[in-house]
């Protein structure tokens, strides 16, 4: 994951909470991802190292455990960048430029320019990721799909260039994520100020919570609302389903008004926020911990990847 900002309600239900179920059965490894984070966010590195530490603090707090699994700065372990180059040698341009993500960032992101080598090729540096480690799997969407099976052409090229099989295929782990908007009906994310986010105070959520917009057609609060078409209803389905069939009843006879169904949703999140919360201030209280735990996995990490990089030398030279 990136390091590019405060991790939300979207990260949590999307990717964390399946990772945390995923260490039960895997040997898992978390990489900070701060190399990709700098191929976008290049103009602002010095916080980079910051949100990182912040990220890092959150995966804890949500019950990644460094007891089970591997947790380490990608810029730590240079192994990754050197077998990105290995990997850049032998990968077609035109694999890159039809990369859909490609495009689709390219015409949506103009507040950054992005038109760089190193964007163009961050799919070879996920490749390096993922083969580095000689993973058997990762947990992933939909949309990135495409990012897999192209980490899968580079590992034949390779292993048909070398005449040696030194990679393995990957296959995907899809989870189905509930679909979470932003506050204001887009999608999560930062760029957008539409975030709860995972570091909020209980006071803040209830703010935010409050300016969800809901459902247009609902003016008054006798005006039967239309929970199939509210946020807010999406939500509880997602943080309080048990509520849920209440919630659809009251707001279609208009029995309760928005604001008060907002503050209810207000605690059902902050009840799900608070275990976070807690675990997360005492880790702010102990940031040494932190960088520990991160260099240790580093650690870890630099010795499954420098055997990995072994296997590659001898088999390119």
């Amino acid at each position: 994951m990136r390091p590019t900002g405060k991790l939300h309600l979207g990260h949590l239900l999307g990717a964390i909470n399946n990772w945390v179920a995923l260490q039960k059965d895997y040997q898992c490894i978390f990489s900070v991802a701060d190399w990709h984070a700098l191929m976008s966010e290049y103009e602002n590195s010095k916080e980079l190292r910051g949100y990182g530490i912040e990220m890092t603090m959150d995966w804890l707090a949500c019950g990644i455990d460094p007891k089970q699994s591997i947790l380490y700065l990608q810029s730590d372990v240079h192994q990754h960048v050197e077998l990105q180059m290995f990997l850049s040698c032998l990968t077609p341009l035109g694999w890159l430029e039809r990369n859909p993500t490609y495009k689709e960032q390219l015409r949506e992101i103009n507040t950054r320019d992005l038109q760089t080598y190193a964007f163009l090729g961050y799919p070879v540096l996920q490749a390096a990721d993922i083969l580095l480690y000689k993973a058997d799997a990762v947990p992933i969407g939909e949309d990135q799909l495409p990012h897999l099976e192209l980490c899968r052409e580079i590992a034949r090229r390779f292993n048909s260039i070398y005449k040696k099989e030194v990679f393995n295929d990957c296959k995907a782990i899809l989870t189905e994520t509930p679909r979470l908007l932003g506050l204001d009906n887009r999608k999560m994310s930062k760029s957008y100020g539409n975030t709860i986010n995972l570091s909020d105070s209980e006071e803040e959520v209830t703010k935010k919570v409050v300016s969800m917009i809901t459902d247009p057609q609902r003016l008054k609060k006798s005006d039967s609302g239309h929970p199939e078409v509210c946020n807010v209803y999406s939500y509880y389905q997602t943080f309080a389903p048990q509520e849920a069939p209440a919630v659809y009843e009251w707001c279609s006879k208009a029995l309760k008004g928005c604001v008060d169904c907002k503050k209810d949703l207000a605690k059902h999140i902050n009840k799900t926020l608070t275990p976070i919360r807690e675990k997360r201030s005492k880790l702010e209280n102990d940031k040494s911990l932190v960088q520990d735990i991160l260099n240790e996995g580093a650690k870890k990490a630099s010795v499954i990847a420098q055997q990995t990089m072994n296997e590659v030398r001898e088999a390119v030279y």
